[in-house]
């Protein structure tokens, strides 16, 4: 019975968030509608933020669930294109549950939106021990989700301004021009290049200590060499 309850209070407050013009839903219309009392609401999800929380990770479910089953390919680039293009799709067919998840009011952030990142960045550091990245793995997850979320936010909330799709595309090439290699760096690069090569060769090198689980160094030893790669790979350019 009390799976049930949680169950019905979750879809019932799903549904409402979906059907509201603004995406916001009072804990009164969410008892009345599932035939609960608060005190139930309560108990199962601790308060309102709680309840939208769950909201949040019960509707981005079924897009993880893609993400999570999808077959990786030999070509890490062309995942992280076709992931950024699916996270907007999503967004665009979830306008009121993309909105909810990032909204300031999520002092904490659902769980569905921290697996998100963490697909990210394992495709990130797949895509750096193949040397077709310019920074450490974290870094690019940062920039590349930062500016995923807000072309899709924007095309979610301002659909009279953005109103092309091909914004998306032009933010993702364009950032991926900066965070990306065009082609894997290879040992026998010419020497005229290895100044731009630096970085790159020290993200790809972080990535296969984590791999490698440390290559034969202690703990503290492989911690401080990732740190010393990251910091290199992560150094903004002279101009």
């Amino acid at each position: 019975m009390s799976t049930s309850t949680r169950t019905r209070i979750l879809e019932v407050a799903a549904a409402l968030v979906r059907e509201s013009p603004d995406g916001d839903i009072s804990t009164r219309a969410v008892c009345e509608a599932a035939k609960v009392g608060a005190p139930a609401l309560y108990r199962h999800f601790g308060d309102k933020e709680g309840l939208l929380s769950a909201v949040v990770d019960h509707g981005f479910e079924k897009y993880l669930a893609t993400k999570r089953e999808r077959g990786e390919t030999t070509d890490a680039v062309e995942d992280l294109r076709r992931g950024w293009d699916s996270h907007v799709a999503f967004a665009l067919d979830n306008r009121n549950l993309y909105r909810l998840m990032n909204s300031p009011a999520m002092r904490t952030p659902p769980a569905a939106a921290l697996e998100s990142h963490r697909i990210l960045t394992r495709d990130l550091e797949r895509a750096a021990a193949q040397g077709r990245i310019r920074v450490a793995p974290e870094l690019a997850a940062q920039m590349i989700m930062s500016a995923n979320v807000g072309v899709a936010l924007m095309l979610v909330s301002r659909p009279a301004t953005f109103d092309d799709i091909e914004v998306s595309h032009r933010v993702r090439d364009a950032l991926y021009a900066t965070v990306l290699t065009p082609k894997p760096v290879r040992e026998e690069s010419p020497s005229a290049s290895a100044d731009a090569e630096v970085p790159t060769v020290a993200a790809r090198l972080s990535a296969l200590l984590r791999k490698e689980h440390g290559a034969g160094l202690s703990t503290a030893e492989a911690a401080l060499m990732k740190e010393w790669l990251d910091r290199v790979a992560n150094a903004r350019p002279e101009i």
